[in-house]
């Protein structure tokens, strides 16, 4: 999943040649998982259609401030447009539109839409080499710069008039890129690791049986979501569960057992900056484990149990410039239990839960939480989607850590 999944991108087309490069950027937004809307000058339609940039964007295509029906005319609201979009991209911008947006001209719906556009703006310059190096452009990028409108800078090679040189719009791919990378470096967890936990964990009896819990690693996973929306690089130790996460920022690793997920938390426990431990992991493993299913015997059988290796109260006992997160889930005395346990492992927040709270608990869609902090702050929360608790959860550490 990319950073522009979920985005309202709306895209400004104008009259270059270079315009039809613009299905090309539909189509790999669209792919990004972007909600797309065009909005063209009219002038731009002898280079590319309408019909085609429709159909790419699967939205209609804005052009002129009314749209003629038969049964009478439609205006098209330009603030309601500028006001839908999360980004205003223009894509190319002619050395003419530019000048106008610098000038705050607004003589088509394109332009009137940037005047009332509330969003960040990006633009990718496209003209000749002359046009784009003359002194009129060049104050039109120093104007636009000082608006706080965002240059895609143009790149150099062949040209329409058959020179070479600077001018050139950017290729699709590379505006992408670039749009990903500047919302990456705006992100508040933006060049932060974290390490999160998620699932039950299973203890093997034999080759057939094992130790295990209801644990979905739903929480988990929405956790490990939202801190790549917030722009970190996150491993998520995962025990077995059937979700499944694709963000170009999570790695997943998968594990079984309690011994395997203390191997893999600690393999890549370096450089963390925040480890999220939500997984429900096994506190007990059998002694031994049989090689072979054991057979049902009449008188029953024992099954004698060892301590699994604390993974949390590990990580506790030598963090070193980490924000450390537990989970506490319980049946009794919650709050005194969590708050005991955020101390005896030395962590910095605790995320408690009560089996006996609707709406909260294993295999469900939704949470609810209180969250205690290391100097014993109590903060409580109501029932939830647990995307949202996810939301909840960060939206504390960033208030409390990293204000």
């Amino acid at each position: 999943m990319s950073v522009l999944s979920g985005k309202k991108i709306l895209l400004g087309v104008t009259a270059g040649i270079a315009a039809y490069k613009a299905a090309f950027l539909v189509r790999l937004l669209v792919k990004k998982g972007a909600d797309v809307r065009v909005v063209m000058t009219p002038a731009a339609k002898d280079f590319v259609t309408p019909l085609t940039l429709s159909t790419l964007s699967n939205n209609e295509v804005w052009s002129d401030f009314v749209s003629e029906e038969r049964e009478g005319a439609t205006w098209n609201n330009h603030v309601e447009l500028g006001l839908w979009a999360d980004l205003f991209v223009i894509a190319p911008a002619t050395a003419n539109t530019l000048s106008k947006m610098a000038q705050g001209t607004s003589d088509n719906l394109l332009l009137a839409t940037y005047l009332s556009a509330k969003c960040p703006v990006y633009y990718a310059p496209a003209m000749d080499l002359d046009m784009y190096a003359h002194p009129s452009t060049q104050h039109s990028f120093e104007t636009l710069t000082s608006f706080g409108n965002i240059q895609i800078p143009a790149e150099e090679g062949a040209l329409a008039s058959g020179l070479v040189g600077k001018g050139r719009m950017a290729e699709p791919e590379n505006i992408v890129s670039f749009l990903e990378t500047d919302l990456r470096s705006k992100l508040p967890l933006r060049d932060k690791k974290i390490l999160v936990t998620a699932g039950p964990t299973y203890e093997a009896i034999d080759p057939v049986r094992f130790i295990g819990n209801h644990s979905s690693g739903k929480m988990g996973y929405a956790i490990a979501s939202k801190a790549a929306t917030l722009g970190a690089d996150v491993v998520l130790v995962s025990g077995p569960t059937t979700l499944e996460l694709n963000h170009d920022h999570i790695t997943v690793v998968r594990v079984v057992s309690a011994a395997e997920m203390y191997s893999a938390v600690h393999d890549h426990k370096t450089n963390c900056d925040i480890a999220i431990l939500s997984a429900a992991v096994a506190d007990f493993r059998p002694k031994q484990v049989a090689s072979e299913k054991i057979k049902k015997k009449a008188s029953g059988m024992s099954l004698e149990l060892e301590r699994t290796q604390d993974i949390l109260a590990s990580l506790g006992a030598e963090k070193e410039n980490m924000i450390l997160v537990g989970f506490a889930m319980e049946t009794e005395n919650a709050l005194e239990n969590a708050k005991s346990k955020l101390k005896k492992k030395n962590l910095d927040l605790i995320v408690l839960n009560s089996l006996k709270d609707e709406g909260a608990g294993f295999q469900g869609d939704t949470n609810k939480i209180t969250l205690i902090d290391y100097h014993n702050n109590v903060v409580s929360f109501e029932v939830k989607p647990k995307a949202e608790v996810a939301n909840d959860i960060f939206k504390y550490i960033l208030d409390q850590f990293y204000a």
